[in-house]
């Protein structure tokens, strides 16, 4: 199995994503590969450091979504295919999992699972319908419901159109007889471009919601003019390719050009500071307390969610499959929130919603 990971300046959440994968390689005859699109942090120096069997790209431009992963994918010797994103966390049973559940399908496309942000709330692109010209219009309108697989529970099985290019799981073969990701496309649509190809070969592309991973989303990129400019764009390269000249979405995406920032901008919100903070770790942690500037309450099982206290959960003490499972059960009205302390790491990271940024608490070496 091949892992790409394409990277564009969120090296802490490219460490932690890394530290999650590997531990779920163990028993697998795996490699990882990182392409990095120019990143003017340091993540590819964090990568040769922390990560020597990585195996990592380092391209000259940014490349995109769609030329950045297939020039990884050139690479790949895996008979399976993992694209992943960086600000993205699995379990440490992912991989065997679904692999596991792959070998066991008969005419498998793409596979998906169940993605969640980071508090533990369930992504609806994990498992999406082909945007139909009626379909994107429904969503443009304000009416998303039928651009989700919406008969299909979240932790079930079945059939699913699209996927979200942040974790797809597909036999390298299949990637190059639909001739990978499409280059037309910059960023965004490339994952529903793939998929749709991949469909019209043939192939089932199939959700299995009983895996579940972590996506942050909003890492990599944030929703501006340049972000609609690039949705919206998308939509209409796909349209151009796939479905015939429609007016009426064509106007509507100029219109979500101009109106996308509008729309789609996450509200500014204030963000209420936690009134406690609970370590779940083996012992208290100094660093821990100095960073956050407040008490902090260190328990060694986490047995209960309670509101308006930030969980900082500790890799150290606890697994990658134990939190992702903790955040995955959080009560639907619950104000908790949660940040991970990467195992023999120096920061803690976490992030309070899928449409913005996560925060990034660096902490003093012990």
């Amino acid at each position: 199995m091949s892992v790409i990971i394409l990277n564009y300046n969120v090296r802490h959440f490219l460490e932690l994503c890394l530290k999650s994968v590997e531990a779920a390689l163990v028993n697998i005859d795996s490699e990882i590969i990182v392409i990095d699109n120019h990143s003017s942090d340091d993540s590819c120096d964090m990568v040769k450091t922390m990560f020597p069997k990585v195996k990592l790209i380092e391209n000259k431009d940014n490349y995109g979504f769609s030329k950045g992963n297939n020039i990884g994918v050139k690479e790949a010797k895996g008979d399976y295919l993992c694209i992943l994103n960086p600000d993205t966390v699995v379990a440490e049973n992912t991989f065997e999992y679904l692999l596991k559940f792959a070998d066991q399908q008969s005419n498998l496309g793409i596979l998906g699972c169940r993605l969640i942000d980071g508090q533990g709330r369930f992504l609806p692109e994990s498992k999406r319908n082909v945007p139909r010209p009626i379909v994107a219009i429904k969503k443009i309108l304000g009416f998303p419901k039928s651009y989700y697989v919406s008969n299909l529970e979240e932790k079930d099985c079945g059939s699913s159109p699209v996927f979200v290019g942040a974790f797809m799981i597909l036999k390298r073969s299949i990637y190059n007889q639909v001739e990978g990701f499409d280059e037309d496309y910059f960023m965004y649509g490339e994952d529903i471009d793939i998929s749709y190809k991949v469909l019209k070969e043939g192939y089932n592309n199939t959700y299995n919601g009983g895996a579940t991973i972590i996506h942050y989303k909003g890492e990599s990129t944030l929703k501006d003019q340049i972000y609609a400019n690039r949705f919206y764009g998308a939509m209409q390269i796909f349209y151009d390719k796939h479905f015939k000249s429609n007016m009426v979405f064509d106007t509507l995406v100029w219109l979500g050009i101009k109106l996308g920032p509008i729309v789609l901008k996450a509200p500014e919100t204030i963000q209420a500071y936690p009134k406690h903070y609970v370590l779940i770790a083996a012992e208290p942690n100094t660093s821990i307390e100095n960073g956050i500037k407040q008490d902090l309450i260190c328990r060694t099982h986490f047995d209960s969610y309670e509101d308006d206290t930030e969980y900082i959960l500790d890799n150290n003490h606890l697994s990658f499959k134990s939190i992702i499972e903790i955040l995955s059960n959080t009560p639907k009205n619950c104000t908790a929130t949660f940040k991970i302390l990467p195992k023999n790491s120096n920061f803690i990271i976490g992030s309070n919603s899928s449409k913005s940024r996560g925060a990034i608490i660096q902490l003093n070496n012990n």
